[in-house]
């Protein structure tokens, strides 16, 4: 497709971009805010310095379509950071943040030329686009976050209609990612239809998308919620008795602002495992809706012996550790580190002791042997 050179200030911002929706971008949304965002959590510091040292890259247009109430003017559905940058450079006081000196000398210097236009590929609609930028940020070289990938292949399958898989082969994707990124935000779709649950608040800055997406493909959550298979490509993926035990996950999930509760899953490992396991659980789960850590109620999963059993191996190898480096790592001062060392030496005989009193009460033989295996 040809492209036209557009001026700067008939180009506007897209409020429907997936990739900022996620910070809770709307269409009422000032052009500062999502400038500031894009500053904030997408790197458009370091294009601002590129363009100004480099140039501005002319052989990849932008992609637009005409602004529906501004006759003339034109939303940007591809290349929003880029316009960000050049908005910035033609007026470095759109927002409020620490622009680097150098690149404020240089903007300012009587030499620099500054960007009055940029070239543009203007399409009829959003659908003509979505080819080219679903390849590109989907499954391509440049690629989105897996809140944006879910919002666009939403919108591309919900709004015109494309089945998954022929968006999947478009984008080059042979792993039925599609499908289930689109479940994933479908499922927080319903949330916000069905349940209390809203995306606003979230208990962070951002919706962690990924997250959620990656664990409600572990079978303990996916039991737990009772899911729809992801082939069925459905809206509503969860059951109407399941909703109040959805609202309840998303809250573990994300947190709650207006409930001042912090998301259970910090990171992805071993938090989402963590939690497919209390969620197999009923005791467990029970303790982790009364607020108990997430910790606690693994232990609770999992049962005493299991927690023994990984505990005792844990302190073997860190024993292991700590022996292996006594040469380098201990020195005489240290007066502290050796008292513990003796606290070890004695709750290890204890435990000893203990467990020989196990074996003995049931009337076995322990047949303790005195073990030299290496971890």
């Amino acid at each position: 497709m040809d492209s036209v050179n557009i001026e700067l200030g008939k180009l506007h911002l897209d409020r429907e971009n997936p990739r900022i929706k996620e910070f809770g971008i709307n269409r009422d949304t000032s052009e500062k805010r999502i400038i500031e965002t894009l500053w904030d959590s997408m790197d458009l510091k370091e294009l601002l310095m590129s363009i100004t040292s480099k140039g501005y890259w002319q052989y990849e247009p932008v992609i637009v379509i005409e602004h529906p109430k501004l006759p003339g003017e034109y939303i940007v559905l591809e290349g929003n950071r880029r316009l960000a940058a050049v908005k910035l450079i033609d007026n470095i006081s759109l927002i409020e943040r620490t622009i680097p000196a150098s690149v404020v000398e240089k903007i300012q210097s009587e030499d620099f030329e500054k960007i009055s236009e940029i070239p543009a590929i203007v399409v009829a609609n959003r659908e003509e686009s979505w080819h080219y930028i679903g390849f590109k940020h989907v499954n391509g070289p440049q690629k989105w976050n897996s809140y944006a990938k879910a919002k666009y292949i939403a919108e591309v399958h919900n709004q015109y209609g494309v089945p998954i898989e022929t968006i999947s082969e478009n984008i080059g994707d042979t792993n039925r990612n599609a499908q289930k990124l689109y479940q994933g935000l479908m499922i927080l779709d319903q949330a916000e239809r069905e349940t209390s649950f809203s995306i606003d608040d979230v208990n962070a800055n951002r919706i962690y998308f990924s997250h959620l997406y990656t664990g409600i493909h572990r079978k303990g959550i996916r039991d737990y919620l009772d899911l729809s298979d992801v082939e069925l490509e459905s809206p509503n993926p969860v059951k109407e008795e399941k909703l109040k035990d959805l609202e309840e996950f998303l809250v573990w999930m994300f947190g709650s602002k207006k409930e001042n509760k912090p998301p259970v899953i910090r990171s992805q490992n071993p938090d989402l495992k963590n939690l497919e396991t209390v969620l197999g659980n009923k005791e467990a789960t029970y303790a982790l809706r009364s607020g108990s850590d997430i910790l606690a109620c693994v232990e609770i999963a999992e049962g005493d012996s299991r927690v023994f059993e990984e505990n005792l191996w844990a302190a073997k190898r860190s024993i292991h550790k700590a022996f292996s480096n006594i040469p380098t790592g201990y020195l005489e001062k240290e007066d502290g580190l050796f008292k513990v060392a003796l606290d070890i030496e004695r709750l290890a005989t204890r435990t000893v002791q203990e467990m020989i009193q196990v074996h003995e009460s049931t009337n076995s033989d322990p047949a303790l042997e005195e073990s030299n295996q290496e971890d």
